[in-house]
């Protein structure tokens, strides 16, 4: 987006290099990223950057009122009990289309956010493999506010760890080795030192949850929450969903960090109560009595699903009046991608994630660093964009 920036590294790419960039990424955890990287970072200008904070700190201050939570209590499934939730997430993240204006400016669109953890540690060396490969100019960070590796290390270990022995506090995923996502898993073991654990591995004793470890039962005292529940309790089997409930109990000895409550609470259910210019209209399905007569100027999603399931781009009016349970999904205005992303061959589309750290203890959330998506397809996820070039996971460079 800025074009000097893009022209140099157009200019300076060579195959050799990405490939050098692929190896320093993967070098400390072979064979474990799963998913496409393109080939390029998104620069994006000062501008640009201000219009997403802006907006997100509109959306803050909307989930720090008062009657927040009274507000969203209905999205948050029976499964989940709420003890312990706490006022806010420790996590958020909120992802921003790049759309071009009638006068052809761009400008951010908020897609959708998530009270729940994002790569926080994988994206950490998105960074530093890009300087060492690409050789990226100083002037450019992946970072916000002041941000650097190392402090956001630091950071993550105050709100995952609190003063507990990292022995007590897990990373809890179901079959984390088989998640696409496990390359973050195993930077955050590294840097967090505390061990993952699969949901199926989760042992209960009164009101205690404990995992073993070289044969002996370790008490769980914090729990770092990467589990989509909603996965679970809708597609696991019935020894999952046993685990699932038996982990939800009341008056378990146990700190959530984040309580699976906010995945729901801040998410696509948040959207019909927000106003901004970069938000698009959003409503509940259930709020219409009809199909707008502009449909195909819609997006129909399900409330909660993963990587993009359900989700209908081409909004039909069988589409609309074939949903059985229209709370359960929302209509969004539709957010038009630009190709504005120049590469060797035709333009991409990106996505930009901002990445959100809030202290339990007090405090405003704090923007610390991001992800981006690139692609050509509808769909912006990485697993739509795995069978062509300069498309997939990537991050975005701000100037300093």
């Amino acid at each position: 987006m800025i074009s000097t920036a893009r022209n140099w590294f157009i200019q300076n790419f060579t195959q050799e290099k990405y490939q050098q960039y692929l190896q320093i990424l993967g070098r400390e955890h072979p064979n474990s990223i799963k998913f496409r990287i393109a080939e390029t970072p998104v620069f994006i200008p000062k501008s640009f950057e201000q219009q997403m904070l802006e907006t997100t700190e509109y959306i803050i201050s909307v989930i720090g009122m008062k009657g927040f939570k009274a507000m969203t209590d209905s999205s948050v499934p029976n499964y989940i009990n709420k003890e312990g939730e706490g006022e806010h997430p420790h996590f958020m993240v909120f992802d921003f289309g790049i759309v071009q204006k009638e006068d052809g400016k761009l400008e951010p669109q908020l897609v959708e956010m998530q009270g729940f953890p994002s790569l926080f540690m994988y994206q950490l060396y998105q960074e530093d493999a890009s300087r060492e490969a690409f050789e990226i100019p100083e002037e450019y960070t992946q970072f916000l506010n002041g941000f650097d590796k190392e402090k956001v290390i630091k950071k993550m270990r105050e709100i995952v760890i609190g003063n507990e022995n990292p022995e007590n506090v897990i990373l809890l995923e179901l079959y984390p080795q088989k998640q696409k996502t496990k390359i973050d898993f195993y930077y955050t073991q590294d840097h967090l030192n505390i061990p993952i654990v699969c949901l199926s591995e989760i042992k209960k004793q009164g009101n205690q949850l404990f995992y073993t470890k070289d044969g002996h039962d370790i008490p769980i005292h914090r729990i770092y929450n990467r589990l989509i529940w909603d996965e679970i309790i809708h597609n696991g089997d019935e020894f999952i969903r046993n685990q699932a409930q038996m982990i939800m109990e009341k008056d378990l000895q146990v700190h959530w960090v984040t309580h699976p409550s906010w995945f729901y609470r801040v998410s696509k259910f948040t959207l019909p109560f927000l106003r901004h210019p970069h938000i698009p209209e959003t409503r509940f399905l259930s709020e219409y009595l009809e199909p707008p007569k502009d449909l195909d100027n819609y997006v129909l999603k399900p409330l909660f699903s993963f990587g993009g399931q359900g989700v209908k781009i081409h909004v039909t009016p069988y589409d609309f009046w074939s949903i059985d349970d229209p709370e359960n999904y929302i209509l969004q205005k539709k957010v038009d991608y630009a190709s504005v992303i120049e590469t060797p061959n035709s333009p991409v589309k990106a996505e930009i994630r901002l990445f959100y750290f809030w202290d339990e203890n007090g405090g405003k959330p704090i923007a610390t660093h991001n992800l981006a998506r690139l692609t050509r397809e509808e769909m912006i996820g990485v697993s739509y964009n795995n069978q062509s070039d300069w498309v997939g996971g990537s991050f975005a460079l701000f100037e300093k």
